[in-house]
């Protein structure tokens, strides 16, 4: 009855291992990779008659086949994931960029839109009205919105 048991824990790891790739899967950057590599190892282990949990070796054995298996799954995960980080604007990191006006920009209103790069903000000016097409530099940002001047 205790191999049963064992089977039936090994198949139960192997199975929750598989699961947590899927997550992974589905919503990467989880890193649910790590511990579902080391369920997996540890489920074939028990599959294959090795008692992890009770016999001292197995500990051992276990042990450093986890440890092994995590910095594996660690290293495979650096190699095929990108080395450029995510790029993010924020409103704030805009200050002294340059862009065009699309929409009439007011200084009372924010209901004005600048393209800076590729993205539309919306915007006020500092002074008087900016038409479309006009050249806009950004010199603050405030809330939800961001503050331009006309550049001559």
């Amino acid at each position: 009855m205790v191999l049963l048991e064992g089977i039936a824990l090994g198949w139960l790891l192997i199975v929750i291992g598989a699961a947590l790739l899927l997550v992974e899967v589905h919503s990467p950057g989880f890193f649910a990779t790590v511990p579902a590599t080391v369920l997996i190892i540890f489920g074939i282990l028990l599959l294959l008659g090795m008692d992890i949990f009770n016999n001292g070796w197995g500990v051992v054995i276990g042990v450093t086949v986890a440890i092994a298996a995590a910095g594996f799954t660690v290293w495979m995960y650096s190699r095929i994931t990108s080395d450029e980080s995510p790029t993010t604007i924020s409103r704030d990191s805009l200050v002294g960029m340059e862009g065009r006006v699309i929409k009439s920009v007011d200084p009372n209103t924010i209901s004005g839109k600048v393209i800076i790069g590729t993205t539309e903000w919306s915007a006020h000016s500092t002074g008087s009205s900016i038409p479309e097409g006009k050249k806009v530099k950004v010199v603050d940002s405030e809330g939800v919105h961001i503050v331009v001047e006309e550049v001559a």
